[in-house]
């Protein structure tokens, strides 16, 4: 045979065997994924088998170490946590509508997937790298996204735009760590005597932003619906 042609054989079967290998790795992903929703935020590498369908072993043909099994699973976590929150760029309404349905959304989604982000932070323990990484990327995404939101608010309103980051940021933290210690202990909160009063502090968080600018805004008046460009996020640029 000649050896152009055995080294396309030979380039060919790599190339499918790469793309075996990923196929593979996507599936022990998603199945990691079932058992942290399902065990919790302390599941092993065992249980992710388990839940594959396979030896622990074989979870290593295909990640180089726990690391990196670790790592790929907070990529995805990221992936997933930004689609189901990209909804919430496209909200519109009155100022109290639009804080009302974003910090809803964000309350249920915590609520719903509190293993997956327990874990993403807790394994920041043995991997820097992966979880609070993941965290804070995530979180950055929001801030970002609302920093956008926040400018074009300000600038309409002949205000100062530096204030947009700053108050996003805050937004976000006050949200994500409220909510976090929520979860962890209701304190007898209902879920909507919780997000209402959630929604109440962002809201003067920006209603004092305003009024240091010398605009009063009723929450209750609809805005106009802008037209924004976001930055991508961090997961489909990296």
């Amino acid at each position: 045979m000649p050896a152009s042609a055995s080294s396309g054989h030979t380039d060919g079967r790599a190339a499918r065997w790469a793309g075996q290998r990923e196929r593979r790795r996507r599936e022990f992903v998603e199945a990691a994924l079932r058992a942290i929703r399902e065990r919790g935020p302390d599941v092993s590498t065992e249980r992710i088998a388990e839940e594959a369908g396979v030896a622990r072993t074989q979870l290593y043909k295909h990640f180089t170490d726990a690391t990196d099994i670790h790592r790929t699973i907070a990529r995805r976590a990221v992936e997933l946590i930004n689609a189901e929150l990209a909804p919430l760029w496209q909200l519109h309404g009155s100022p109290a509508q639009m804080i009302s349905t974003a910090v809803d959304t964000h309350i249920r989604w915590l609520a719903e997937n509190r293993h997956l982000y327990r874990y993403l932070s807790r394994h920041s323990l043995s991997a820097p790298d992966t979880g609070d990484a993941a965290v804070n990327d995530v979180r950055t995404t929001i801030g970002e996204h609302l920093t956008v939101v926040f400018e074009h608010y300000l600038a309409a309103f002949g205000l100062d735009t530096r204030v947009a980051e700053p108050a996003a940021f805050s937004v976000v933290g006050l949200v994500d760590a409220s909510t976090a210690q929520w979860l962890r202990h209701p304190g007898g909160l209902e879920h909507a005597e919780f997000a209402a009063m959630l929604s109440r502090w962002v809201w003067r968080i920006l209603d004092d932003a305003l009024r240091e600018g010398g605009v009063e805004v009723d929450p209750d008046l609809p805005l106009a619906l802008p037209e924004l460009t976001f930055p991508s996020s961090r997961t489909e640029t990296g």
